[in-house]
């Protein structure tokens, strides 16, 4: 993707985007088959894009060479469904992350990075908006800020985020603060033309959106891929009904699959529904208990009839 300074419109980042699990084999090798297949159905089951190497796929534990194949993976999907892939960049180190994104944007089949606040460091805000401006003028390729302070330790304000997605480069923000608050209100409100906001919080996607978000980054719909979509697109053609019943049933269901640390309740329903090779995790995760598993498993079951038909 080339730097431009041309004016944005409307996102191009809308809709659901699927952060993929990592599926290993019991002695916690890759499975690059299985990460095809999860990756062609939800595309298949109308999500709008997918994530490779986020939280959800444990990228924190995979080697360089186990990155390459998953992002390779995740591309040949979305380049057959004409979807974009995002690639997930995490570190609190400026200069690195801009090398890390010039290698994926000499690539030239990757749409954005997520790019996560500076993990643990806490720079500021004044910090934090040097980061990303330096990585949006030296990376070359789009990004997406992960606003995440629960993991990352940072706040931060609408102002610093709307200053953020002026730049040319920043289409969009992972917002995961924990909680639809005054900020999240007052970035909706004050959100710059083109720029995502993109829901980060599974459980709340359903209010987030209905306030006026684009979209979400939502691990839960490794499961029921096709509902989440659904559900995103009913608020924003304007169908509150079904919408808010849909909502509080998905609600229940994320609840489910983050009892636990993610990914490893949603790995735990992926293979009990035989879609990936083990349930297994690497540490310093620890595999979900049973109990935890056949919860969320049924409530990953087909949908209740009272949620609204395409």
């Amino acid at each position: 993707m080339s730097k431009g300074g041309t004016m944005k419109t409307d996102p191009k980042f809308t809709g659901l985007y699927v952060p993929l699990v990592t599926p290993f084999t019991d002695d916690l090798r890759l499975a690059p088959d299985a990460l095809a297949r999860l990756a062609d159905e939800a595309l298949s089951a109308g999500a709008s894009g997918l994530v490779a190497l986020g939280t959800t796929a444990e990228a924190a534990t995979l080697t360089a060479e186990e990155k390459q194949t998953v992002v390779q993976v995740c591309s040949a999907a979305c380049r057959e469904h004409g979807a974009p892939l995002i690639v997930g960049v995490g570190t609190n180190d400026t200069a690195t992350a801009i090398e890390s994104l010039r290698a994926l944007a000499t690539r030239g089949d990757v749409a954005a990075a997520l790019v996560p606040t500076p993990p643990y460091i806490r720079p500021g805000e004044a910090g934090t908006r040097a980061h990303f401006t330096a990585l949006a003028e030296h990376g070359g390729i789009p990004l997406i800020v992960y606003d995440i302070p629960y993991r990352t330790g940072q706040t931060l304000s609408a102002d610093t985020l709307a200053a953020l997605g002026r730049l040319p480069e920043v289409a969009g923000v992972k917002h995961a603060t924990g909680a639809i608050d005054a900020t999240t209100v007052e970035l909706l409100g004050c959100a710059p033309q083109g720029f995502a906001v993109l829901g980060g919080d599974d459980v709340v996607i359903s209010p987030l959106v209905a306030a006026g978000a684009h979209g979400g980054i939502l691990a839960s719909a490794n499961l029921r891929t096709a509902d989440y979509a659904e559900l995103i697109s009913l608020w924003r053609r304007g169908s509150g009904a079904p919408a808010r019943r849909l909502g509080a049933e998905l609600a229940r269901l994320s609840a489910a699959l983050f009892a636990e640390p993610n990914p490893t309740v949603i790995k735990g329903v992926l293979h009990a529904q035989g879609r990936i090779p083990s349930p297994a995790v690497r540490m310093p995760l620890l595999a979900a208990s049973t109990s935890s598993v056949r919860r969320a498993a049924l409530l990953a079951g087909s949908r209740t009839p009272a949620g609204a038909a395409h």
